[in-house]
């Protein structure tokens, strides 16, 4: 993961937000984290390189 971090802000539905908040909670995720996902996806789709990418492949381990 990368060592710092930037903000991002959007505007949406209060419904449709509730409704993401919901489907995160239940899959034991946050919304960041989801869309964090999103994001590399959305990248990877469109064939977009950036310097972390490598990190962002490896599966981290879990302590369960």
């Amino acid at each position: 993961m990368e060592s710092k971090t930037a903000r991002l802000t959007i505007l949406i539905d209060p419904v449709k937000k509730k409704a993401f908040d919901e489907l995160c909670l239940a899959q034991d995720l946050t919304p960041s984290q989801v869309i964090r996902q999103m994001i590399r996806e959305y990248l990877e789709r469109h064939h977009v390189d950036y310097p972390t990418k490598a990190a962002a492949r490896t599966p981290k381990a879990t302590n369960k």
